[in-house]
């Protein structure tokens, strides 16, 4: 997974209320905490990587999949956080609250 050829999903003003409270609270929290993302387009933008992580997850505890399930998506989402460059903040934060949802699930 090369970070120049991962599609990526804008997060501009038009889609923000397509995304869900918890996406839209760490776009927001990124812009407040540090006003230089607002120039960097790079960092307000997310991959379809990250964003495909974000949902799956979400979706197995929503039906209340088993732990044993939710092990190879705790996987993937250590293989993107490698595999992101670190100025993809918003990419972090997702999977790391990913991570967390999931680890506080188990």
């Amino acid at each position: 997974m090369n970070a120049t050829h991962v599609a990526n999903m804008s997060t501009q003003t038009m889609f923000v209320p397509m995304f869900d409270d918890e996406i839209v609270s760490l776009i927001a929290l990124t812009l407040i905490v540090d006003p230089t993302c607002r120039d960097l387009t790079v960092n307000v933008v997310i991959t379809q990587v990250t964003l495909s992580l974000y949902l799956m997850a979400k979706c197995q505890l929503k039906l209340r999949h088993s732990v044993m399930s939710l092990v190879p998506t705790l996987d993937c989402i250590e293989v993107a956080q490698r595999r992101h460059p670190a100025y993809r903040t918003l990419d972090h934060l997702t999977l790391k609250m990913t991570k967390r949802n999931i680890l506080t699930y188990m």
